[in-house]
């Protein structure tokens, strides 16, 4: 699940990426990557489990954008986000969930 803030003060969005236990069970760590932090596994944004089983993080991006992303699950399995924005193909026969920054 996705939910968007929108910063008045600058072009931010605030984007709070969680993924529900049921699509990480007997996961122990969850990190999101995209292209809002170049695809950089050194700088994947670690994901907080929280009480119901789910993991939860937050992060800013800059407004009228859209970015692509996935899930790293235990740093092996790669999962899509089920309500992202939309999909794109990537050059590997897959597809990439899409965050769109724009309100």
């Amino acid at each position: 699940m996705i939910k968007k803030q929108f910063m008045k003060s600058k072009a931010v969005c605030k984007v709070t990426f969680t993924l529900p236990k049921e699509a990480v069970e007997n996961a122990t760590e969850v990190a999101v990557l995209g292209e809002f932090n170049n695809w950089d596994l050194e700088n994947a944004v670690s994901m907080k489990k929280q009480k119901d089983g789910s993991f939860k993080t937050t992060v800013e991006m800059e407004s009228g954008r859209e970015y692509a992303f996935r899930y790293l699950v235990n740093g092996e399995q790669w999962e899509n986000d089920n309500e992202a924005d939309k999909y794109i193909a990537t050059p590997f026969g897959s597809e990439n969930s899409v965050v769109v920054a724009m309100n």
